[in-house]
């Protein structure tokens, strides 16, 4: 039997200093050689960059901190943009357990599908909740927190698009007379003008009377106030130009009254609407303009859309569009 040398009981004495399996650790030392060739200079650069690798996979955060990393890379964005962020971000806390706490890292793809279906309960819903995860998860990617964005491997939620019913005329005299009457009509311009001129109701939430110019009859939607991030100009036609004259006390400042969101849906109720279709009036007022100017053209640059194909297969319901030269008069 050879005997031991000196230098392989050295070699001993060090892998016993370790506490770990000597047998154990000696083969890890053979791969790592086997990895270098052979060669010790490239064994310990094989070793090093194992360890680095390893760093950078054990560097992440929780979920929590990568949506406030998140939020903060998207200060400068609208009002409303950080507010969904907030909402949704806040309701996949809410509603799927332990996901605030868990490493970003560790978060699979099939997790982030199951996620999406436990926070949300309509295929709109899910289909934006998967842009705003992805979101949170690029913010991740970039700070190095996960190696990939596995929401780009979480099928996009199909949504069917239903065509919406316009409000009849006796439906729109309610509304009217109730935004005359409540709050003293703090709330009727900005009514009008989602009826009268299809202005969404988070981009009439920030005009202000200075884009209104009654005389000239025009109201300018700026890049900053549109849905779309484009500009155009819509027309004051008739009987929005009598709502926006009657409001001649209230024009300084913005069209819509402090706490928007909450007077318009009380309004709604108070009109009887106990369940409102989101764009009804828009839809309206795309309905009634084409019955009666009877041009997709127009209606597309009133609106803001890059083509009428939308309006063509989503916006316009003639079927319930009663006497359209009333509507305007």
């Amino acid at each position: 039997m050879n005997q031991i040398t000196e230098q392989e009981r050295a070699a001993i004495e060090i892998l016993r200093s370790t506490k770990n399996d000597v047998v154990e650790a000696a083969l890890i030392a053979k791969e790592a050689l086997a990895a270098g060739r052979g060669r010790l200079k490239r064994a310990k650069r094989c070793i090093a960059a194992g360890a680095e690798a390893l760093r950078q996979q054990e560097r992440t955060v929780s979920f929590q901190k990568a949506v406030e990393a998140a939020l903060e890379a998207r200060r400068d964005r609208r009002a409303r943009t950080l507010w969904d962020f907030r909402y949704f971000t806040r309701r996949f806390m809410k509603r799927c357990r332990g996901l605030s706490t868990r490493r970003v890292r560790a978060i699979s793809s099939q997790e982030c599908a199951v996620y999406i279906e436990q926070a949300f309960d309509t295929p709109r819903q899910r289909r934006k909740a998967r842009l705003i995860l992805s979101g949170v998860f690029g913010t991740a990617l970039k700070r190095g927190w996960c190696s990939e964005n596995p929401v780009a491997r979480v099928e996009v939620p199909r949504v069917t698009e239903q065509r919406i019913e316009v409000l009849q005329r006796d439906e729109i005299e309610r509304l009217l007379t109730t935004a005359r009457h409540y709050g003293g009509g703090c709330c009727l311009a900005a009514v009008g003008m989602m009826l009268y001129a299809g202005i969404r109701p988070h981009e009439v939430a920030r005009l202000s009377w200075q884009e209104v110019d009654v005389d000239g009859g025009t109201i300018s939607i700026l890049p900053r106030h549109s849905k779309t991030g484009g500009s155009r100009v819509v027309s004051i036609h008739p009987p929005l130009r009598r709502i926006l004259q009657a409001s001649k006390a209230q024009r300084s400042g913005h069209i819509c009254p402090p706490r928007w969101l909450y007077h318009w849906r009380e309004l709604r109720r108070a009109a009887g609407f106990h369940h409102w279709v989101p764009d009804v009036l828009r839809h309206t007022f795309a309905s009634y303009h084409l019955r009666y100017f009877r041009s997709y053209s127009e209606l597309q640059y009133e609106t803001g859309h890059r083509d009428s194909a939308l309006l063509r297969t989503r916006y316009v319901s003639m079927r319930r569009v009663g006497d359209a030269a009333g509507f305007w008069a």
